[in-house]
């Protein structure tokens, strides 16, 4: 049996994580067997510059955060040796970022996790992942209102030159 000390110090570690997980945008859950020590350096450094944290919690204690969050459905999924990445700010930088990482790292898998407090699998985080980025959405849309906009500009322009030769 472990004794108090070690028992509060992990009670500790479980609400530091809860409370880290209940103010994330995104909480996800991976595998990181087979990963270089290289390679998970530059998968961190990738994450950072989305203000990301990348770490490796026991499962026991994940479980316990994530349960203390109300959260069971992602039990099923922490087993074997699982990754945390938390993000507060945007949960598409970093999702497409470990999606990238994980398409030229055949043993990194993304198990699941959690998006603006709704649990989502595996599958339902690669297609969030692999939508086009924020910008690209805003670039796309403006470019869609501009032609609208050009194409009344030229019909307004027709009438007028309509009326002038009237």
């Amino acid at each position: 049996m472990p004794s108090e000390k070690i028992l509060k110090e992990k009670q500790v570690e479980v609400t530091a994580l809860a409370e880290k997980i209940k103010s994330s945008k995104l909480v996800l859950l991976t595998d990181y067997r087979g990963i270089t020590v290289e390679d998970v350096t530059k998968l961190r450094n990738d994450l950072r510059k989305t203000n990301t944290e990348y770490s490796v919690i026991k499962n026991n204690i994940t479980k316990r955060a994530l349960e203390a969050n109300n959260v069971t459905e992602l039990n099923n999924v922490l087993e074997g040796p699982t990754a945390v990445i938390l993000s507060n700010e945007d949960y598409l930088a970093p999702s497409k970022a470990v999606y990238e990482y994980s398409k030229d790292h055949e043993n990194y898998q993304i198990k699941g996790g959690i998006i603006d407090g709704k649990v989502m699998t595996k599958e339902e985080i690669i297609t969030l992942a692999k939508l086009p980025s924020r910008e690209v959405l805003i670039a796309k849309l403006a470019g869609v209102l501009l032609a609208n906009i050009s194409k009344l500009a030229v019909a307004i322009d027709q009438v007028k030159q309509q009326k002038e030769n009237v």
